[in-house]
């Protein structure tokens, strides 16, 4: 895995467990990102229900890591619950 910045003999198992967690998440991502631009282009219809059904499904694999995070990683659940589910300026949300 080269996703350590660190030996991996010194880290935690907790924190070896967040390593798995943040770079699963991230290649869930990226994967949304693949799919996206994929569809966007198809001209086939059948394809491009395909590719939105993956597209999809790797969301659904990014919210239960992400999800996994909140419960286990301590700061992810206070930033989440200033962030998500609100229809306030985004940026501003730090201000009030």
């Amino acid at each position: 895995m080269q996703n350590y910045h660190e030996p991996p003999t010194e880290l935690s198992d907790e924190t070896r467990d967040f390593i798995r967690a943040l770079t699963s998440l991230k290649e869930e991502i990226e994967a949304i990102d693949w799919y996206q631009q994929r569809l966007s282009v198809t001209k086939n219809q059948q394809l491009k229900k395909i590719l939105e059904h993956n597209r999809n499904e790797e969301m659904e694999h990014a919210c239960m890591a992400l999800e996994w995070l909140r419960r286990n990683m301590k700061g992810w659940d206070e930033h989440l619950r200033t962030y998500l589910f609100t229809e306030k300026d985004i940026v501003k949300i730090e201000d009030d």
